[in-house]
């Protein structure tokens, strides 16, 4: 299946290979800084998620407090919103000319976006896990880390 650019021609996907190292130079450090960007930006989502439910749990007279336990997927909420919208990025990617694409070049969409996210954050709350997961990423030419490999993504220099 193939994509329509913004003027209605038909586009086929870039087919990513290990040869095309340009797309891949440099990605794992970049995805390090996108990362500590994002923190930030997911402190800022959650402390709006927050407020929001705040002023719910008021309107239904603590009803609303209720969510208060879903703000503990705030970063996957984060990441699958923007990994999965239009722009294949999140704002730290964004900052670091960074995109995620599929191995076939397609966009992720908002459920593979979530999982990957998910991934991620059971890799980074384990040492052994994010160690192996970082590990692999350094192993391997184009730079794919373990929860990349698993939804078949791929992180790729956007510039």
């Amino acid at each position: 299946m193939s994509s329509t650019d913004p003027i209605g021609t038909r586009q086929e996907p870039q087919i990513l290979t290990p040869a095309n190292d340009r797309s891949y130079s440099g990605v794992l450090w970049s995805r390090l800084i996108a990362y500590a960007i994002d923190l930030v930006m997911i402190l800022i989502f959650t402390g709006i998620l927050w407020f929001v439910i705040l002023i719910l749990g008021v309107l239904t007279l603590g009803l609303g407090w209720f969510l208060f336990p879903l703000l503990a997927g705030s970063g996957v909420l984060y990441s699958a919103i923007t990994v999965g919208g239009s722009r294949q990025s999140t704002l730290g990617m964004r900052m670091m000319g960074l995109k995620v694409v599929t191995s076939s070049g397609r966009a992720p969409d908002m459920i593979g976006a979530a999982i990957h996210a998910l991934l991620f954050y059971v890799a980074a709350t384990t040492a052994l896990l994010l160690f192996v997961d970082i590990l692999i990423g350094f192993a391997r030419r184009d730079r794919r880390m373990g929860h990349d490999l698993v939804v078949d993504y791929v992180v790729i220099n956007a510039r």
